[in-house]
């Protein structure tokens, strides 16, 4: 700093100025400033500015699978939103849950100046190994567990889930079968839950999930076994990937979609749109979902207490499902 004042014939002081897009320098002071910086190669050091003011402007992010769909998503909705607030995003993926990763997680993201932390880990996984959370840093978790003493935002999963079956069964199918995620999925479960109790509030009967891991040849494997069940008129899946295979296996199956049997997905990622048919699917806000986890956050940096949040899902009606065929379907009657 002190090169740059005495290139530019000012003093350190309006050099600190500059270099703080600070406005009580005159515009042609300013470019002598920036023009010395530029020719010495200088940049301010934002550590040592954050150490002054006691704020990094950074956000960490722990996350442990990064292929899936909703976490590539969720993790693009954190970024924008952060950077509309004027922080930085430092991600920290996590190999293994277990203790000794999460603690690495969190000295890593320390070491690297962040401000608080976003942890977006399918929570059933961290329940299961009994993993306890580091002090030390605000932190935020997203789609998990309330099982931990902080912040929680998640995607209404159970009232999405709600939605999807009680559309099948308005349109007259008997029941609605389920291809469910991962067993260890704190989104999983919400939606296989919110299936098993829209059925059981109707009075209608619960075939056994058909588990999935998210993809579309787990979709494919299921819809195998579900097409060869004539009585199999409407499948909810927990996501669109596994809807798409699915319908791939009815297809094959020559059963009809939605002639025969009704397909309803989960998410509603872009391509939902293109399938053949259009895919019936229920929409998750990842937008809301991103700026309800920074600003809960943003919150917490100033001591505060922020509530927990549900993000709403919306219902998106397209061509893969259709009202029961006469025969086939259910009334209070049957």
């Amino acid at each position: 700093m002190a090169d740059v004042a005495a290139l530019a014939g000012v003093s350190g002081q309006t050099v600190s100025r500059v270099a703080n897009n600070r406005t009580n320098v005159d515009a042609t002071t300013r470019a002598k400033v920036r023009a010395a910086m530029r020719e010495l190669g200088y940049r301010p050091n934002g550590a040592a500015r954050a150490l002054r003011n006691g704020e990094f402007r950074g956000i960490g992010v722990i996350v442990f699978e990064l292929s899936t769909f909703g976490t590539t998503r969720a993790l693009d909705a954190i970024a924008t939103a952060a950077t509309e607030r004027g922080y930085s995003v430092n991600l920290m993926p996590v190999l293994d849950i277990n203790q000794r990763a999460v603690n690495d997680a969190f000295n890593r993201l320390s070491a690297q100046a962040v401000d608080g932390v976003i942890i977006l880990i399918e929570a059933y996984l961290l329940d299961e190994a009994g993993v306890q959370l580091p002090h030390g840093l605000p932190v935020v978790i997203v789609d998990s567990s309330a099982h931990y003493d902080y912040p929680v935002v998640d995607t209404d999963q159970f009232d999405g889930a709600r939605q999807a079956v009680q559309h099948l069964l308005d349109l007259g199918h008997h029941t609605v079968h389920h291809v469910g995620g991962p067993r260890t999925s704190y989104p999983a479960a919400h939606r296989r839950r919110g299936w098993e109790q829209t059925l059981a509030g109707n009075g209608r009967p619960i075939p056994p999930v058909l588990y999935g891991d998210w993809t579309a040849r787990a979709g494919y494997e299921a819809g195998c076994a579900l097409a060869e069940d004539p009585a199999v008129t409407a499948i909810f899946a927990a996501n669109d990937q596994m809807a798409l295979g699915v319908l791939r296996a009815l297809h094959e199956n020559n059963r009809a979609v939605p002639k025969q049997v009704s397909v309803v997905g989960f998410d509603d990622m872009e391509e939902s749109a293109h399938f053949w048919p259009p895919l019936t699917t229920v929409r998750q806000s990842f937008a809301d979902l991103g700026r309800h986890s920074v600003e809960s956050l943003l919150i917490a940096l100033k001591n505060g207490d922020p509530p927990p949040i549900a993000v709403p899902t919306e219902l998106v009606l397209r061509a893969s499902t259709a009202a029961a065929r006469s025969g086939r379907g259910w009334s209070d009657g049957d």
